[in-house]
């Protein structure tokens, strides 16, 4: 539990410095033709996806569907044996993106994103912290069932 609370509070604070110190749509080259930092806000969920419905359909969806994965990943985390401690980090990484994502949610009914990755017309989503957790512990969780390590 101490990952996902990290992620949690590594994920706020870097949102907050965000919404402190940027306007809205500003953007910062980091490295000029391909990372920037760019205040954007996301009112859909990954990729954007159901950004154009209504804010109460999408309240209502985002706010029940996290809450859910919530309660099943922390399930998940609390059945795993400790001889796992992969697994359980990425259960934990992925619990604790889908808590910062959820605050901003409550606290905004959008996400706040600021890493902006492109290559000359290539451009790839603007994403935040959470999201790299969810990621990274996504990542874990399928080498883990493509090696056939999951517990039984």
């Amino acid at each position: 539990m101490l990952i996902a609370g990290g992620v949690v509070a590594f994920d706020q604070m870097t949102k907050a410095m965000v919404l402190k110190t940027m306007a809205l749509y500003h953007s910062i080259p980091v490295i000029p033709g391909f990372f920037n930092l760019t205040h954007i806000r996301n009112p859909g969920g990954a990729f954007g996806f159901m950004a154009r419905q209504g804010p109460g359909v999408r309240a209502f969806l985002f706010l029940a569907v996290s809450f859910l994965a919530i309660l099943l990943l922390f399930y998940l985390y609390s059945k795993i044996p400790g001889t796992y401690q992969w697994l359980s980090s990425g259960l934990a990484l992925i619990m604790g993106g889908a808590i910062g994502n959820l605050i901003d949610r409550i606290r905004f009914e959008e996400v706040v994103d600021f890493l902006d990755l492109y290559a000359g017309a290539y451009h790839w989503p603007a994403f935040n912290v959470a999201d790299s957790a969810v990621t990274v512990g996504i990542v874990i969780l399928l080498i883990h069932m493509v090696l056939g390590k999951l517990p039984e």
